[in-house]
Order: C-alpha cells, then structure tokens, then sequence
C-alpha cells in the first residue's frame, strides 16, 4: 500500500468529495453531509446494533442531530429505523441493501482515485 504525502491526501479526499457531489446522486434529498458520511460509515464499517444514543455519543452530537441526519439518510434508503422491541425507547438502525451498495462504491472510488495518485509518483 502506497503512503501518500498531505498534498495527495488532500487531493484524494477532494476527489472523493467531488464525485460525491457530482456524481453519486442520492435522489431528493438535501446535500450529502460530512456529519452523514460518518454516521453512514459508522454504521456500515462498526459491528451492530447502533442505536441514535450510542451513534450521538460516539459521534459526540446531541441525539437531534443524529435523528436529523437519519431522517435525510432514511428518505433516500440509506438506512432504515426500527424500535427495539426490548426497549421500546431505544430506536436500533438497520442497514438497508442500498445503502451498502452505496458504501461499496464509495470504496471502489477512492481505491480507483488512490490508483491514480500512485500511478502519478
């Protein structure tokens, strides 16, 4: 694996930030954020079950925001909500199959955009 310097760093995270705006439309919803960018890579790459409580705190936001951010992730089938039926207080987030394909091409694309910064040195 390729040790990048900042200047690639930052281009690869750029050109992952571009494509994700110019290219992987998710339909009607309001700009993809950073905040949901790491929630959804929160809870496609960490071991289940994620509950709004353990997300808001591992995330260090207040619950409304994660709920926020679930509600705009939610609309487009990102991730999906359920009550827990053990504890009807706690809301658990399930993965849904869209949203890990869309996981799955965000890899792609930054294996694919890392590629062309080491072909470069």
């Amino acid at each position: 694996m390729a040790v990048f310097s900042h200047a690639q760093s930052l281009r690869l995270v750029h050109g992952l930030t571009m494509r994700l705006v110019a290219d992987m439309h998710l339909g009607k919803t309001d700009d993809f954020t950073l905040r949901q960018l790491a929630l959804l890579l929160t809870i496609y790459r960490e071991t289940p079950p994620h509950t709004v409580r353990g997300l808001a705190a591992k995330l260090n936001v207040t619950k409304p925001v994660i709920t926020r951010a679930l509600d705009a992730m939610g609309r487009v089938e990102l991730v999906a909500r359920r009550r827990d039926l053990a504890d009807k207080r706690n809301v658990i987030i399930q993965r849904t199959v869209k949203g890990a394909l869309f996981v799955e091409r965000l890899g792609d694309e930054m294996t694919r955009l890392a590629a062309e910064l080491d072909d470069q040195t």
